[in-house]
């Protein structure tokens, strides 16, 4: 049985390099998007909430993808898709740490 997975993938970048990073990302989604078993795929920036101290954030230099799979068989495919190949290639200068978290409904 297949479990649909939720992934956060932590992107930290060098400084001043998001505005260009995210064009190269923007270019990538659709492409993934179109990837079988992909539910959303969607870059996201933090933004102040005034939440207080409950709100981490104010991280300039990172980009969290967030994305739903229909399951972990799925995201392994979606990880070796050469469009995949070709942008890790186009933003390795721009990338300093990716963290991925893989998260099931409960």
């Amino acid at each position: 049985m297949h479990t649909m997975v939720h992934v956060i993938a932590t992107i930290n970048l060098k400084p001043d390099t998001r505005d260009a990073f995210l064009a190269i990302f923007h270019e990538l989604v659709p492409k993934v998007v179109k990837e079988d078993g992909c539910i959303s795929y969607q870059p996201t920036i933090d933004v102040d909430a005034n939440l207080g101290d409950v709100q981490e954030g104010g991280r300039d230099h990172t980009v969290t993808v967030v994305e739903a799979w229909e399951s972990v068989e799925h995201l392994q495919a979606h990880l070796v898709a050469p469009h995949m190949n070709e942008y890790r290639d186009q933003v390795q200068d721009m990338v300093t740490d990716l963290k991925v978290q893989v998260l099931a409904p409960a």
